[in-house]
């Protein structure tokens, strides 16, 4: 059975509980009222997964069963799909990213206009995968993929149970806390920038306009979900880390439903400061997992913590103060992607100091919508070490 045709198994179950429910509300049976309810929402979670699934497979220019079935060279960036892809494309770029009617139709949401040529989904896919494929925060959140402009979405939030009250006899028991649910809302915004090209690239295969694009799209997609992430996180305000102890006493405070899928995650600069620390017998605190010699973990005492490390460009330094992010981002942060991508060209258009016209090029401006929320600010903290004074 395919994903998509669980789903619907999935949501058809749930719509007949529901409905279930509704009729015993009615007749006043509330007993079989609150279990009908209960069974249904035992499906949420279920479903939420299904659909995470299908937008991963979707993200990834994963072939669906049926569509490997009338073609099984899908997926391997070969299949007729993919050429049919970079041929549209291509031939657009030539004809100056110019949008049909019925297209810019198509393109209206509301009072929005987004304006300009739809890059093809295949497109899409392979911009992403570039995107995905170098040093990239979108790792480590969550992503979620949206069709709209504005909506909101339940998630469910990860607490520590507090388990039952002592009850005297014939004593009024209490409630005991079940699921905490959170309603996050997401407001996609534009993200543009231009790309000078010369007019020989037109002149090339149309695999090549397409790879240019790629590479193109792909590396402005990374470093502005890169960003905004960083922002993000940055919003929380930062914590003052003086010393190891500062970092553990962090982790630690963000109790066991975070900790053991939690970890520091610094920049360059703060792989080097993490380098320097020492154990009172000289150790490097700073250590290889031994599972896994690739990956680095801090190991303070009893405890170990994974260390992910990225490049001072992605997490940027504020001066001396150098970043460490303890938690888990997954749970942390939201990154909601509309997955769409359009495309305008023109030969006489003037951007700061670069002039199409004057320098016989032609600028091909991109635009990107999406947009970066905090889950849950419990799941993280954000500090910084000022490098400039601190010892170990």
């Amino acid at each position: 059975m395919s994903i998509k045709s669980k789903l619907l198994e999935l949501k058809n179950t749930r719509a007949g509980l529901l409905k279930e429910a509704e009729t015993a509300l009615e007749s006043g049976d509330m007993e079989t009222h609150k279990a009908k309810m209960d069974a249904a929402k035992g499906y949420n979670d279920r479903i939420q997964a299904a659909e995470d699934l299908m937008a991963e497979q979707e993200r990834y220019g994963l072939p669906t069963p049926e569509e490997k079935a009338g073609n099984p060279q899908l997926g391997d960036g070969q299949g007729d799909s993919w050429k049919m892809a970079v041929k549209s494309f291509a031939a657009a770029a030539r004809a100056g990213f110019k949008v049909s009617k019925a297209q810019g139709d198509a393109l209206q949401e509301g009072q929005d206009v987004d304006g300009g040529y739809t890059v093809p989904d295949d497109i899409v896919g392979a911009v992403e995968k570039f995107r995905d494929a170098e040093e990239s925060l979108l790792s480590l959140v969550t992503i979620k993929r949206v069709k709209k402009l504005k909506g909101a979405r339940t998630f469910k939030k990860r607490k520590q149970h507090k388990g039952f009250s002592t009850v005297a006899e014939m004593g009024k028991i209490p409630k005991v806390e079940g699921p905490e649910f959170t309603r996050i809302e997401y407001n996609i915004e534009k993200r543009a920038g231009f790309l000078p090209v010369t007019d020989e690239l037109l002149e090339d295969s149309d695999a090549d306009i397409a790879q240019e694009a790629v590479e193109w799209l792909g590396g402005e997609a990374r470093v502005t979900a890169n960003t905004e992430i960083v922002n993000v996180v940055k919003a929380k305000g930062g914590t003052d880390l003086k010393t190891i102890d500062d970092i553990l006493n962090a982790w630690i405070k963000l109790g066991t439903p975070f900790r053991r899928t939690s970890s520091v995650i610094t920049n360059d600069s703060g792989l080097m400061w993490l380098v320097t620390q020492k154990d009172k017998n000289d150790r490097p605190l700073l250590q290889p997992n031994p599972a896994h010699p690739e990956k680095l973990q801090l190991c303070v005492g009893p405890f170990t913590i994974p260390v992910v490390s990225f490049d001072d460009d992605t997490i940027p330094n504020e001066d001396t103060k150098v970043p460490f992010i303890i938690g888990d981002l997954k749970e942390g942060v939201i990154y909601w992607d509309r997955r769409k991508l359009t495309l305008t060209m023109s030969k006489v258009a003037v951007a700061g100091d670069f002039n199409a016209f004057e320098q016989d090029m032609t600028l091909w401006k991109g635009t990107m919508r999406d947009d970066c929320v905090e889950r849950d600010g419990d799941a993280y903290v954000y500090g910084q070490v000022d490098t400039a004074g601190v010892g170990g």
